[in-house]
């Protein structure tokens, strides 16, 4: 028997009911606020009125728990059967917001992503024969940049979450972030294993009823509007197609499948399983096929949510049946808006003060997995360097690329591709071509003899 529990894959792990729906629950407060964001930014942006925008969030929530049960459970060539959380994209809300103020709409929207996901599927085979070129100094940059460029989110949820509100800033949502982020210290310190493993459920929910003491949260509309609401099909009319709008979000595919790669692979690295070629194209094709049938139910373009990757790091409960529980959890926020207005009730800087942790420690996981790199070797600390720097570009300035054309805009829009597509390319010049190889030692051992 004890044999048998050895053989027992981490991702494979199964936890009581209880403890599936308490670690389940803390990946959905982990990334609530990431998954209503794009729908929120889009809907806003275009012109849509609030009842619009509240029909793309509820499907967001619904199809986020669609797509994470089909890529934690899996089919037939579709699903990692990881720990992976979906959810709306991010990456493609600048493309669809110019779609969408230059003579589209939103069913131009809808139309490009359908199209543009289904060419992400036929083209999903091809990213999974590419896991060779992503050794460690390949992964651990990219698993650091995804840290790196997550804290800016952490930052602005602490100050507020939106820059136009009066209390954008100050003292008082600072304060309530560093409550929050005492309480998750406190929690793993002094509380039991069990207790750290829910850290940050804990911070979260002892962070909002603060502010709820403090008058801060307001809960006063939770119970304003339908209690069960059934999906709408094609709630914003009939998908229409325009050419410009497609090969835009192309591209937008190809950025996300470049970040769900790599998030699947920094999965892998946390979990300690095999992420072979098969299985990263199981996980792709899952992601480009929730992709396409998101717009359907009225959502956008599926990915990976890293933060959630960073979760499963500081909770080390590597479970995909966890992750498939909080799937399920917001399959039912998707029908019971009631309980989606419930967690968006709870103040930014909560879950700021929680995020410093979270995407601090994706970072970390990235420097854990560089730290297996040989840096006597001097092109390996050009390839680390370089491509970190690279990815910190679109952070630092997002105007940098502002005079590139439009395709390497949106390719370059992002400092997880751009760390991607530099790493990946650094280490087949340095370490792939066969022609001049250099075997140049960094001289490390001398520098640390004249430290000490």
């Amino acid at each position: 028997m004890s044999t048998e529990i050895n053989k027992i894959k981490p991702e494979d792990e199964v936890l009581s009911l209880g403890k599936n729906l308490t670690f389940g629950l803390q990946h959905v407060l982990t990334m609530y606020g990431g998954l209503i964001a794009a729908p929120l930014v889009v809907g806003t942006a275009i012109g849509l009125n609030t009842a619009e925008i509240a029909l793309l969030i509820t499907a967001s929530i619904l199809v986020g728990g669609l797509a994470t049960l089909l890529q934690t459970l899996g089919v037939k060539w579709f699903g990692a059967k990881l720990p992976i959380v979906q959810g709306t994209s991010f990456a493609a809300v600048a493309s669809m917001i110019a779609i969408g103020t230059t003579g589209g709409n939103i069913q131009t929207i809808f139309g490009a992503a359908i199209v543009s996901s289904i060419f992400g599927l036929l083209i999903a085979p091809f990213f999974s024969k590419i896991v060779r070129f992503f050794p460690p100094i390949v992964t651990g940059s990219i698993i650091t940049i995804i840290g790196i460029s997550l804290l800016p989110v952490a930052i602005r949820w602490i100050m507020g979450g939106n820059p136009k509100a009066p209390s954008w800033g100050s003292l008082e949502n600072i304060g309530i972030a560093a409550f929050t982020l005492t309480i998750l210290l406190l929690v793993s310190r002094f509380g039991t294993a069990t207790m750290a493993r829910l850290a940050v459920l804990i911070a979260i929910i002892v962070g909002a009823i603060f502010t709820i003491f403090l008058g801060v949260a307001d809960f006063s509309k939770v119970t304003q509007g339908e209690l069960f609401a059934l999906p709408h099909l094609f709630a914003f009319g009939l998908p229409t197609f325009e050419m410009s709008a497609i090969l835009t979000m192309c591209i937008v595919s190809i950025v996300i499948l470049t970040e769900t790669t790599a998030s699947l692979l920094a999965i892998g690295e946390i979990v300690d399983t095999k992420m072979d070629s098969p299985r990263l194209a199981n996980g792709l094709r899952a992601d480009m096929l929730s992709s396409a049938i998101a717009p359907l139910f009225g959502s956008f373009m599926q990915c990976a949510f890293v933060q959630n990757v960073g979760l499963v790091a500081i909770s080390g409960v590597k479970s995909r049946f966890v992750v498939a529980t909080g799937g399920a959890i917001l399959v039912v926020l998707g029908l019971l808006p009631i309980f989606g207005r419930i967690v968006a009730a709870i103040p930014m800087p909560v879950l700021g003060g929680a995020g410093i942790v979270l995407f601090g420690s994706v970072a970390a996981s990235g420097i854990r997995t560089l730290s297996k790199v040989d840096y006597q070797i001097q092109s390996n600390l050009i390839i680390v360097a370089v491509s970190i720097c690279a990815g910190l570009i679109p952070l630092i300035s997002p105007e940098f690329f502002n005079a590139f054309p439009k395709v390497l805009q949106t390719l370059f829009h992002s400092g997880i591709t751009t760390t991607c597509i530099t790493a990946v390319m650094l280490n087949i010049f340095f370490n792939h071509l066969s022609f001049g190889k250099s075997s140049v030692k960094a001289p490390v051992k001398t520098v640390q003899t004249v430290t000490h």
